[in-house]
């Protein structure tokens, strides 16, 4: 970034010096070899060999044993598999070399096999995980490069979800819509190399800090796009009235910052810089700091590209019918999986009331006969002033989220869990607004609640702290936002967990010394808020207090709920106790904010959050 001092964060030297005489392994004459101390089974290849063992004390330069054998020696062992041969080289080395062209395996076809199946989930989670590494590794900011707020996903040709890394909850389940957003609005005029941007509710985007880069992959050809790969990363700050683009008290999705929708990011290989900059300081609120914006831009682009070059090996190995069937069936054994959970579950409806007075409705019927269950929040508030409102991605999202857990499995979540359940989601409702409803909060707190209605509909588990705690300070010159942990709430036969990320969150806190070191400000303190978690046959986990003390003036905002409706219990459980939020001034007055609140703090101003404790579970005996 122009005019931006670089930070040296890992220096490594490496030293190379030169030794008397080669260190070349060089081949000697063959001599006899010693015959084996002893002949032992070896299992190789699906069967087991009968294999002599040699001390490698008794070998010789020249010596060459051919597998399958055994040398071992008092530091070690080496298995000579059949087809290798080992050979003690002049200066005493082993040279293990193949002798023997690899036999030929059977072709593994399209049908669905167990094994193979295990394979491919673990594959295409692999490769997603893949693209967050470089993502994290490449990104400038904060957010992206130490809170890890990212996700990294595959999409078939249709734009449905196939696997993830284990990153965003309420990233991952809404990414499909953006997705599809992509395809409908440029069908048959992708090209290889182009890469799309968006960050817009109302097409799969959850809100508008939240920037999805797309990416089509395309066959050797270039004709035909195979899948699609998704990187969604939550930038610092993308316009809006406040610092950070988390206002507390926005009225229309246009304050909360600059909307992309379907912006060709890269066309055919070419980064569109110009075009990018020109949107982002576009409009009443533009974006504070473009370049920044720039930098993480190009990360994900990295990060996708990661992505494409995992698939098309895996294509290159497997065969591409083979990978797209795999596709298919990995959907389907996450839908069967599903299938499985909904038989046992019992019905159920559940109401959470926010601070502010909105109610999430649900009710969870089960068709057991057919193996499918109907989510549905009729009965849920109507659109909202304030900006609470979700977009139905994101109530899509929570219930994928919540079905998924209910899976033991180690299955990956995508577009299968979904094909059992029939979701009503009312227009008009909060969890289905319309343009230009504001909607920032809709994704941090009210997908929360949305979680723990649906755990609370089916009898499972308590209420967790049910908000994000979202801080944001900044100025012009920095600009931060964060997450901050809490209680988790108590189940039937487990205790809550304390200080902790739930539900549709999974970012972490950023290091202290990097907070002090990135911005002008100092942590005084990070704690457990003892005796926070709601009282039970099993407690609800504690939440924190956590002290930030500035050292310029800056823009404090808070967006965060149950701050008047404490976390509830569940089957006689006690509710945890609500959050709270108040500055101290540097002249020892205190000034209380509410759970939507801004302020502004001037220097040794210290801000002060104390999040909330989860829910507990049955009575105390």
């Amino acid at each position: 970034m122009p005019g931006t001092a670089l930070i040296a964060a890992n220096i490594a030297v490496e030293a190379i010096g030169k030794a008397e005489g080669s260190s070349a392994a060089v081949k000697a004459s063959k001599g006899p070899v010693p015959p084996p101390s002893a002949t032992v089974s070896v299992f190789s290849s699906g069967d087991w060999h009968p294999s002599p063992l040699f001390e490698r004390a008794a070998l010789h330069s020249g010596n060459c044993i051919t597998g399958p054998a055994i040398i071992v020696e008092q530091t070690g062992t080496t298995v000579v598999e059949p087809g290798w041969q080992a050979e003690v080289t002049d200066l005493g080395n082993l040279l293990l070399q193949r002798v023997e062209a690899r036999p030929k395996t059977r072709a593994i076809g399209t049908d669905c096999d167990p094994v193979m199946l295990e394979v491919f989930n673990n594959l295409f989670m692999s490769i997603a995980e893949q693209m967050g590494y470089r993502l994290q590794n490449t990104a400038f900011s904060v957010n992206i490069k130490e809170r890890l707020d990212f996700s990294c996903a595959l999409f078939d040709p249709d734009g449905a979800l196939i696997a993830n890394a284990p990153h965003i909850p309420v990233h991952l389940g809404s990414m499909g819509e953006s997705v599809r957003a992509v395809i409908r609005h440029n069908a048959g005029r992708m090209a290889p190399g182009d890469v799309y941007a968006l960050n817009a509710p109302y097409n799969g985007g959850t809100h508008l800090p939240d920037v999805t880069v797309i990416t089509p992959v395309f066959d050797a050809a270039g004709e035909q796009i195979l899948f699609y790969v998704g990187s969604r990363g939550h930038h610092a700050d993308i316009g809006g009235i406040s610092p950070g683009s988390m206002p507390a008290r926005s009225r229309s999705v246009d304050e909360e910052g600059v909307l992309i929708d379907n912006l060709k990011l890269v066309e055919r290989g070419v980064f569109q810089r110009e075009s990018v900059m020109l949107l982002l300081s576009a409009g009443p609120y533009p974006a504070r700091n473009p370049e920044q914006n720039l930098a993480d831009l190009q990360a994900q682009i990295a990060a996708n590209a990661k992505g494409i070059e995992e698939l098309l090996k895996m294509v290159d190995h497997f065969g591409l019918a083979t990978v797209q069937a795999y596709m298919g069936h990995v959907q389907a054994n996450a839908e069967e999986s599903v299938r499985r959970v909904i038989e046992v579950l019992k019905p159920g409806h559940f109401r959470v009331e926010m601070d502010d007075g909105a109610v999430i409705a649900v009710a969870i019927s089960i068709d057991r006969q057919r193996r499918q269950a109907r989510v549905d929040f009729t009965g849920t508030s109507p659109q909202q002033r304030s900006n609470f409102n979700a977009p139905a991605a994101i109530c899509r999202a929570a219930v994928l989220y919540v079905f998924r857990t209910l899976v033991e499995d180690a299955i990956p979540l995508n577009e299968g869990c979904l094909k059992p359940i029939e979701l009503i989601i009312p227009e008009g409702s909060m969890l289905n607004p319309s343009y230009p409803a504001a909607v920032v909060a809709g994704n941090v707190e009210t997908s929360q609640a949305i979680t723990d209605a649906l755990y609370g509909a089916l009898g499972m588990l308590a209420a967790a702290q049910g908000t994000m705690n979202n801080t944001s300070f900044g100025n012009a010159s920095h600009q931060y936002y964060e997450t901050v942990c809490g209680g988790s709430g108590a189940g039937p036969d487990f205790d809550g967990t304390s200080a902790v990320q739930t539900h549709m969150t999974n970012s972490r806190l950023t290091d202290p010394e990097v907070l002090e070191w990135r911005f002008p400000v100092r942590l005084d303190a990070f704690s457990i808020r003892r005796g926070s978690g709601g009282n039970g046959r099993h407690r609800g986990g504690d939440g924190v207090e956590r002290r930030i003390r500035f050292l310029e003036p800056m823009d404090v905002g808070i967006l965060a709920n149950r701050r008047r409706v404490p976390p509830f219990g569940l089957a006689g459980g006690e509710p945890g106790a609500c959050g709270r939020n108040w500055i101290e001034r540097a002249d020892g007055s205190i000034e209380p904010l509410s759970g939507t609140d801004t302020c502004t703090a001037a220097p040794n101003d210290v801000f002060v959050l104390q999040t909330p404790g989860g829910g507990g579970f049955g009575q105390v005996v």
